[in-house]
């Protein structure tokens, strides 16, 4: 973090990035010094309302984050910033979003967590659009135009007001991480598994370390006292998340049911001192570990895999093998993962696999609709792009039968796409020796 003071003396000349987070109620004027050079700024956890309407003079500028402020409408000025390919104004009290604010170069835009009831026409209008989140918000309905956003690949529109899916969403050529958990079209598909998950006291959790910490809740060892056996327990947090409500995932891992591809859910605990929402998980052996890493500022919607990553083709075949099982065994309950990525998923040298983290699922009738069958391929695709990020970093050769089968997952014509029950028969017809 940068101080104001440094900004004020001139000691920050030839930065690329500047983080000033010291309650600011108005945009610094040094920060134009710094216009040669400042790629990314982030004003995040701030008092700031409003933005200079000079603000192009930042002619670098790629990156502007400004969550967690006081804005009641998205700057105007944001539209006339050449380069500007990522805004994040998530957490503010924006009700309006003009047109004007809308860059040219607009590649990934958070509006999580506002008053947005609409949005304007002109955001189809840009052809970059790769990442949308508009999670928390009022919104009943996308504008059409962003039909012709054919480079969208992920959309987070959890805790809105649709009441329906539009048909162009669901036919996007590219469009691989879908949300929209707690919007009234998904509260209407009933849900099973509630009855079937036990209630564990809160008292016979002895909490130990924290093992991890995610943007829905923080994951804690644990002793369940009365059988002595070590597990986990994931405590969530209340406030909306860029996928969605942790409440919602909370449900969709409790009728996720059993699977050996899924962290098994001991059950749900009660009579929390405060109230909070948790669950008891088994433990994961150690030797698991993140398949890759969250997207960077620059690949977007691309994982990050260690430069070393290789993988033998049993291995491959083996993860590929577990995920599409899993992805199989959850659209069969009526649910999409929506987040189907390799920093979602934990493997081992063996290459058995584990898919976690359901803040992005989603809920859809289990009758084989052409909307259940459109959003069901529209995970396909995530698989396909898993199935390509293994290949890539596979020592050997991958027959053509594999490369064929990712090239099908990817195919621009959604329905086109195979289901997961016939990507389990292929993979399992091409069983490596």
């Amino acid at each position: 973090m940068n101080t104001l003071a440094q900004l004020k003396a001139g000691q920050l000349a030839g930065i690329t990035r500047l983080d000033l987070s010291c309650g600011l109620t108005e945009f610094p004027r040094e920060i134009f010094e710094l216009a040669d050079s400042l790629e990314i700024l982030n004003l995040s956890g701030n008092a700031l309302n409003s933005l200079p309407d000079d603000l192009h003079r930042l002619a670098h500028l790629r990156v502007l984050f400004c969550s967690d402020n006081r804005f009641t409408e998205l700057p105007a000025s944001l539209g006339q910033c050449a380069q500007l390919s990522m805004i994040g104004f998530k957490a503010n009290q924006i009700s309006q979003v003009p047109a004007a604010a809308l860059p040219p170069r607009l590649r990934w835009l958070i509006l999580t967590d506002n008053r947005i009831s609409e949005l304007p026409r002109e955001l189809g209008e840009r052809p970059l659009l790769q990442k949308l989140m508009l999670a928390g918000n009022q919104l009943t309905d996308l504008p059409q135009s962003l039909a012709n956003c054919h480079n969208l690949e992920l959309l987070r529109i959890a805790s809105n007001r649709f009441t329906r899916l539009p048909a162009w969403l669901l036919a996007l050529p590219r469009l691989t991480w879908l949300a929209y958990a707690g919007n009234p079209l998904e509260m209407a598909v009933t849900t099973t598994g509630d009855e079937a998950t036990a209630d564990i006291p809160w008292a016979e959790l002895a909490l130990a370390e924290v093992l991890g910490e995610g943007a829905s809740g923080v994951i804690r060892k644990a002793l369940w006292t009365p059988s002595g056996k070590p597990v986990a327990v994931k405590l969530y947090k209340g406030t909306i998340t860029s996928d969605g409500s942790p409440l919602h995932e909370m449900q969709a891992c409790i009728a996720a049911g059993l699977h050996p591809n899924l962290i098994r859910i001991e059950g749900r605990v009660v009579g929390h001192p405060d109230d909070q929402a948790a669950l008891v998980m088994d433990l994961i052996d150690p030797s698991y570990r993140n398949l890759a890493a969250l997207p960077s500022l620059a690949s977007c919607t691309r994982d990050i895999y260690p430069p070393n990553a290789r993988f033998s083709l049993d291995v491959a075949l083996r993860m590929a093998r577990g995920i599409a099982s899993v992805a199989a065994h959850l659209h069969r309950h009526g649910i999409t993962h929506g987040d189907l990525y390799g920093h979602n998923i934990l493997w081992n040298e063996a290459g058995d696999c584990l898919l976690g983290d359901f803040g992005a699922a989603s809920f859809h009738a289990t009758a084989d609709t052409l909307e259940t069958r459109a959003l069901q391929r529209i995970e396909v695709r995530a698989f396909g792009v898993l199935l390509g990020e293994l290949l890539e970093r596979v020592e050997e050769q991958a027959g053509d039968a594999l490369v064929a089968l990712q090239k099908s997952c990817c195919q621009p014509d959604v329905l086109a796409r195979p289901g997961f029950e016939e990507i389990e028969a292929i993979l399992k017809s091409l069983q490596h020796h």
